[in-house]
């Protein structure tokens, strides 16, 4: 873990998945106090809302933490220039390849730029453009996904450009075990959202904490896309009445687009609003018929609530233990 430890400037090298109304001050600042690194999930969060919530955060902790800003977002632009005032140290860019007005700007003021990159060719042309680490994460990750499992994302990105930058895998990583073997495949760290949802000092109602602590790994699923000309990110969450919404919502974003009455930016914005609401109504209000229960396929080894620093503890043990039994083994 040492590359990314020192990269990070962290005792562990474990990210926080930056999750829309749970990474907030008191998860991020908890993760980033436990030895993690914790990163505020800006969302669809306007720039004073994002000043807030640095300023918050820097009041809970004195470690390193960064912030996730989606390259759709129409104010991207301002939401780096308070990322600059608050002198963030790392930005993780997600949501497609970045502007390159948006890398010179993060790279201008000394930040350290995180991407994901959820193929080989995407991965390369991040490096080409500057990025300062990568990201790859699978499909067996929470919320918004992509097409490819993390374990063949591990093995065609690694052991290309692990060499070159500091690599954090993610998706669907439950145990310290797992954490290990993407380590010893040339990984710099890892990045874990499902695991933290749980822990004590995250804000999520019960009810949202239940539902994880109740579900086995089938159940969180991935949505389906109703129309191929309106192109639609797929999100990983537990299967309930929410989901079925969804599905309701592509249809009718889809007959505005055919009737011209909105451009295609503009719909994938609702979309993205849409998920923005239904994630709310069931981490804030403890909606979990009809809100969003984005969990990854980890979710089934979520067994209890327990503070930041045991979740990572007990990460951290498993691996150790590992090592030790394999050690043991070869000496016999």
């Amino acid at each position: 873990m040492a590359r990314g430890c020192e990269f990070l400037g962290t005792d562990y090298a474990i990210m926080g998945g930056a999750m829309s109304w749970i990474s907030e001050r008191n998860l991020v600042s908890a993760i980033s106090n436990a030895g993690g690194f914790g990163v505020i999930a800006c969302g669809a969060m306007e720039p004073h809302m994002l000043d807030t919530e640095i300023a918050e955060t820097k009041k809970r902790t004195d470690k390193p933490f960064g912030v996730n800003l989606i390259t759709m977002h129409p104010m991207l632009d301002e939401l780096i220039d308070v990322c600059a005032r608050h002198e963030v140290s790392h930005i993780v860019l997600a949501g497609g390849l970045p502007p390159g007005k948006a890398i010179e700007k993060i790279k201008g003021f000394g930040a350290k730029l995180v991407c994901f990159a959820p193929a080989l060719a995407l991965a390369k042309k991040l490096v080409r453009s500057g990025v300062d680490a990568l990201v790859i994460e699978g499909m067996e990750a929470g919320g918004h996904i992509g097409p490819v499992s993390t374990s063949v994302l591990a093995q065609e990105i690694l052991p290309e450009l692990a060499q070159e930058l500091p690599i954090f895998v993610a998706g669907g990583i439950g145990r310290g075990t797992a954490m290990l073997g993407y380590l010893e495949s040339g990984a710099a760290g890892v990045q874990l959202g499902t695991r933290f949802v749980c822990a004590t000092e995250c804000i999520a109602h019960a009810n949202f904490k239940k539902a994880f602590i109740r579900a086995p790994a089938r159940d969180a699923i991935a949505s389906t896309q109703i129309d191929p000309r309106l192109p639609v990110i797929p999100v990983r969450a537990l299967k309930n009445k929410g989901t079925e919404e969804f599905n309701r919502k592509q249809i009718e974003v889809a007959k505005l687009l055919d009737a011209g009455e909105i451009e295609m930016g503009e719909a994938q914005l609702q979309i993205e609003h849409f998920w923005a609401g239904a994630l709310k109504r069931a981490v804030i209000d403890g909606d979990v018929e009809n809100g969003s229960i984005m969990a990854g396929q980890s979710v089934g080894m979520v067994k209890a609530e327990e503070p930041v620093a045991d979740i990572i503890a007990t990460l951290m043990q498993e691996a150790a233990t590992a090592i030790e039994e394999r050690r043991a083994a070869t000496a016999a």
